[in-house]
């Protein structure tokens, strides 16, 4: 899959050190983007340096880390025109009264509040310059109950009317906001699943209809077509990509 735009256009990617942000920034700079990459973690050993890739490290929880590590991105690649708002984690699929208010505030702010800050980072230049593409992480727990706990699911929920709302404040300002609701991406965030025997892991399998867990890579790929000019007319959407999971 072949993306010329890409070339020399500058890409945010958040959640980037593994599973399916990581596989964003390795789509989008085999395309020939520059990547700011940022991630609480080191730079992991599958991303190379090079005068394309910008990699900070920061939590995303962090205001002032987040937007210290935006800056500092963009003052060496330059403004991003997209934005992937990756970075997220699980909440073991606690029920509400198994969830502490710290373990609640702690999966919205990695999940959606860090997509906020991001978003609000950016879009000024972006309406400057009268376009941005985000193309924000979402989850089939965004559109039912079951693929999280009560923090995950509410927080999955709420980025995508964010995402609807952000699109339809600023589409015709240039600006198209979608969401991907990954199902079963094989990743280190649902590795727990894979433990032991992999029990949950088969189980899950045996629940998809296409029966096996997707790559981050597919997730990626499917990026590469929602950020690009091909897609220019999808807006404020949800695109599942889960093996069938929410035909069911």
């Amino acid at each position: 899959m072949q993306f010329s735009e890409y070339q020399g256009q500058t890409i945010l990617v958040t959640g980037a050190a593994s599973g399916i942000g990581l596989a964003q920034v390795q789509a989008f700079l085999a395309q020939g983007a520059n990547v700011i990459a940022i991630d609480r973690q080191p730079q992991p050993a599958e991303l190379v340096s090079t005068a394309t890739l910008n990699y900070q490290v920061a939590d995303v929880c962090d205001e002032l880390a987040l937007v210290a590590a935006i800056k500092a991105g963009v003052a060496e690649l330059g403004q991003p025109t997209i934005v992937c708002n990756t970075a997220g984690k699980l909440d073991a699929y606690r029920p509400t009264l198994d969830t502490s208010l710290t373990q609640w505030q702690s999966i919205l702010a990695t999940d959606l509040t860090s997509q906020f800050i991001v978003t609000n980072t950016v879009l000024p230049a972006m309406l400057k310059a009268k376009h941005g593409v985000f193309v924000n992480m979402a989850s089939i727990a965004g559109l039912v109950a079951g693929g999280g706990g009560a923090a995950y699911t509410a927080a999955k929920h709420a980025i995508i009317g964010y995402t609807k709302q952000l699109d339809l404040d600023y589409a015709a300002q240039g600006i198209r906001a979608n969401c991907i609701a990954p199902g079963a991406i094989d990743t280190p965030m649902n590795a727990a699943d894979f433990a032991g025997d992999a029990k949950m892991a088969k189980w899950v399998a045996s629940e998809t209809p296409a029966k096996r867990w997707a790559q981050p890579s597919e997730v990626a790929d499917l990026t590469l077509f929602l950020a690009s000019k091909h897609a220019d007319y999808i807006h404020g959407t949800v695109t599942p990509i889960d093996g069938g999971w929410l035909e069911k």
